[in-house]
């Protein structure tokens, strides 16, 4: 059998793919960069064209991670630049159906298996320009009316927790079948986020 070939571009989004699979199912443990391409159907030294080491790989999964969520909170603001509280409801549905869709990516961007951040600056820069989406939806909220008084940053951490918190329960198989059968998991995150309005 012919080995695989790559168009430019293909190979990264591979091993990524690969490195997320192993990264899901056996943890940092199990994570090489010789497993990856194993996994990806080329050559041991074929990652090292795109990753220094495993570190700079998960880094990537995690970069390209919230790349795509930041992507999908502004396409929620922009689509409701006049209306703050739909800003809010919807970037919390636009996160919790990110989650679903990328459950293996989301929770390795929020494990804590990426060591020193620092020395992934593209990272840095896009996790904290995430993060203050988040504060200007809540900021924006705040001065509605629609949540309560409070320093933003401290509101954006408070809001994304209990949003957080909700799809990784539900991600981790905590929430009873009985609950799941009488609602979704948007259904359950709205009302946990109506419990921090005015």
């Amino acid at each position: 059998m012919a080995p695989k070939k790559y168009h430019h571009g293909d190979l990264k989004n591979a091993l990524i793919k690969a490195g997320i699979k192993i990264l899901s199912k056996e943890g940092i443990g199990g994570l090489t960069l010789r497993k990856v391409a194993r996994l990806a159907g080329v050559s041991h030294s074929a990652p090292y064209a795109h990753f220094a080491d495993k570190q700079a790989l998960i880094a990537t999964i995690s970069t390209e991670g919230f790349k795509r969520l930041h992507a999908a909170l502004d396409s929620a603001v922009e689509a409701n630049a006049d209306d703050p509280k739909r800003q809010l409801t919807e970037g919390a549905r636009a996160y919790v159906q990110f989650a679903m869709n990328n459950a293996d990516a989301f929770q390795i961007m929020f494990s804590g298996v990426l060591e020193k951040e620092r020395d992934y600056p593209s990272f840095v820069e896009i996790s904290h320009k995430t993060f203050e989406r988040v504060v200007d939806i809540v900021r924006a909220c705040q001065e509605a009316g629609v949540l309560r008084p409070a320093p933003p940053e401290i509101m954006a951490v408070a809001v994304w927790g209990q949003l957080h918190g909700v799809v990784s329960l539900v991600l981790e198989g905590q929430v009873s079948g009985k609950v799941l059968d009488h609602c979704d998991i948007q259904e359950i995150a709205h009302f946990a986020l109506g419990q921090m309005m005015s």
